[in-house]
């Protein structure tokens, strides 16, 4: 039986723990092989291995993504190896400080919006027209409920968040009249060790874990996904889109 994903080339960030790990892993269980980036080798000899059960495979990319060359120089190895990108999961974030506006450098705050926003801008311009050459390229961006609530003491990570959403709309927009769909997906409260960071007295065994979130990711990466400028909340199981306010 051919795999829904067979054939498909998927860079997933951030893809050597938590919700980017089991995205990789689901995509290559999907049939798609993953190119998958993350600062840390370990994790990604780890999710190499899973890929490898699975019968699937995936190149590995240790790369941080505040590197905006080394964003650029994997792009044009990605067009030289492959001509294409058929899915990009933009997974990769970090918290930053959780205290008030006030207590927090200002280079904690560039910090966060570096790997959160501009290392996500800089994806966009360097996978677009790998995207574009997909016939089915599916771009899909992992956001926070942080951002619409402009939640106290993690105000770096919301104001990314926030801006992380506004770059994908705009690309949705930008791009409406293309095969390319671009969407948002908010995991919600997840078993991963950011949520552990910012909540340590919370009960792991009460949140879902991201390979049950990994799920929901595939299919909006599928060439059957035909919303673009969307946003997926997984709480409520529900695809969303975007209103002005009142």
């Amino acid at each position: 039986m051919t795999k829904a994903l067979a054939n498909r080339i998927a860079l997933v960030t951030g893809a050597s723990r938590g919700i980017g790990f089991a995205t990789a892993l689901a995509l290559a269980k999907a049939g798609a092989h993953i190119v998958a980036t993350a600062r840390t080798q370990g994790g990604l000899e780890e999710l190499d291995d899973e890929i490898r059960k699975l019968g699937g495979s995936a190149t590995l990319v240790p790369l941080n993504l505040t590197d905006s060359d080394g964003i650029a120089r994997l792009g044009a190895g990605l067009h030289e190896r492959y001509g294409k990108l058929d899915i990009l999961v933009g997974n990769a974030g970090v918290l930053g400080p959780a205290s008030p506006i006030g207590h927090i450098e200002l280079k904690a705050f560039n910090d966060v919006m570096a790997v959160n926003v501009s290392a996500n801008f800089q994806l966009i311009r360097c996978m677009e027209p790998l995207l574009r050459q997909s016939d089915a390229g599916r771009a899909v961006f992992i956001t926070s409920g942080a951002a619409n609530k402009a939640t106290a003491y993690v105000s770096p990570y919301a104001a990314s968040k926030a801006a992380l959403e506004t770059l994908a709309r705009a690309w949705a927009q930008e791009t409406a009249n293309t095969p390319l769909r671009v969407n948002l997906f908010n995991p919600g409260p997840i078993r991963t060790r950011m949520r552990a960071t910012l909540m340590p007295g919370e009960d792991p065994a009460t949140l879902d874990t991201p390979e049950q979130v990994a799920e929901f990711i595939v299919p909006m990466c599928a060439p059957g996904w035909t919303d673009t400028g969307k946003f997926y909340d997984y709480k409520t199981r529900s695809l969303m889109s975007f209103r002005a306010p009142a």
